[in-house]
């Protein structure tokens, strides 16, 4: 099977769980707001979408592999939006979950998010720094340098 095919099934099963059908299962049968809560939650929802389509297509296309840890891209991804975060799969899942909260009013989804932050946070620091930086070596650790866990702040690096 296509490393495409195989991120559009990962894609549909996980981050479409994570990032849609449990926060819209969360809202329940809460209004959506208007206006301008409207317009902020769309842009950060269609960021969010943006940002993980472009970072599953550079693990496709790029890496030859999947988001899905049992079929890891071969080759250390650094383009695309890889060259500003080293996550940009997670701060997209975690701007969908916050244009819902935005768009439903929910602190619940708040919640949510912040726990899908934390449990991120450790998911990265115990597994995929300690993986990648034993699969990768000297690449991944000068790519640590250069670009941040969430962020690349100015004077860190000039992304490449």
């Amino acid at each position: 099977m296509s490393p495409f095919l195989k991120t559009a099934l990962f894609t549909l099963v996980v981050p479409g769980s994570v990032a849609v059908l449990i926060p819209l299962l969360i809202a329940g049968d809460r209004a959506a707001g208007g206006g301008a809560t409207r317009v902020l939650a769309f842009l950060l929802l269609a960021l969010g979408a943006l940002v993980y389509l472009r970072s599953a297509w550079d693990f496709a296309s790029f890496g030859r592999g999947t988001p899905a840890i049992t079929d890891a891209p071969g080759r250390l991804v650094t383009r695309g939006f890889y060259r500003y975060t080293r996550n940009p799969m997670y701060v997209a899942v975690l701007s969908a979950v916050a244009g819902w909260a935005i768009l439903y009013g929910a602190p619940v989804l708040w919640a949510y998010g912040a726990a899908i932050f934390v449990f991120f946070s450790l998911f990265i620091r115990l597994y995929e720094e300690p993986r990648l930086t034993q699969e990768f070596g000297e690449e991944y650790v000068a790519y640590m340098e250069r670009v941040g866990r969430w962020l690349t702040l100015p004077g860190r690096g000039s992304p490449r």
